[in-house]
Formats: C-alpha cells, sequence, structure tokens
C-alpha cells in the first residue's frame, strides 16, 4: 500500500467532518463515510479514530436500544466540534454577503 502524505490525510479529515457536519446530528457508520468519501473503510476507521483522539469526532458503541454494537461503529461530530465548524460557516457566509454588496456598490460609482 502506497504511504499517503500528512497534507493528504488532512484533506481527507476534512472531507470526513465536513459530511458529518453535513448529517449532523445524525451518526454514520465508518462504512456509510468510506461510501460518501470514496475511501477504504479501514483507512477511513483509522482516521475517525484520529479524529475521535483530537475530540472532533464521538464513537457511539450502543444502538438505540442500548445494545452494544459488536462489529460496527458510527461516528458523529463532537459538539465543540459542531459549534466551531457552525461559527466558520456563518462568518464564511457572511464574508460572501459583504463582499456581493461590495460589488454592487462598487458597480454603482461607475
Amino acid at each position: 500500500m502506497p504511504i499517503i502524505s500528512q497534507q493528504k490525510k488532512d484533506k481527507i479529515s476534512e472531507q470526513i467532518l465536513h459530511y458529518l457536519f453535513e448529517n449532523s446530528p445524525e451518526s454514520k457508520f465508518t462504512s456509510d463515510i468510506a461510501k460518501e468519501i470514496a475511501r477504504d473503510e479501514e483507512f477511513i476507521k483509522l482516521i475517525l479514530i484520529e479524529l475521535s483522539k483530537k475530540g472532533l469526532v464521538n464513537l457511539i458503541t450502543k444502538n438505540s436500544s442500548g445494545v452494544l454494537y459488536l462489529k460496527r461503529q458510527r461516528w458523529r461530530l463532537s459538539n465543540q466540534a459542531f459549534q466551531i465548524y457552525s461559527a466558520a460557516q456563518s462568518n464564511k457566509n457572511q464574508n460572501a454577503v459583504f463582499q456581493n454588496n461590495n460589488i454592487y456598490n462598487n458597480s454603482d460609482d461607475s
């Protein structure tokens, strides 16, 4: 298996976080995430474990009935990561609106 650079792992991690943010508060199985990102399940699992250690994602170990998963793992974005991601998205949207307003204001000057 070829070695993947840290830069590419970081980009894949960003894709995973974005996917979990889009589906928040719903949790997703490792296989669903791997299918969406188009990567190997074991590789995605390793990245999710790294993200979990950083506190960005949470591992769900029980189903809705409270029974432990034996072979499957579900993941969701941590509350802290969701708040940070939401704030970044709203700032991004506010900047886009501000830039659009500047474009319209500048076109009036001509």
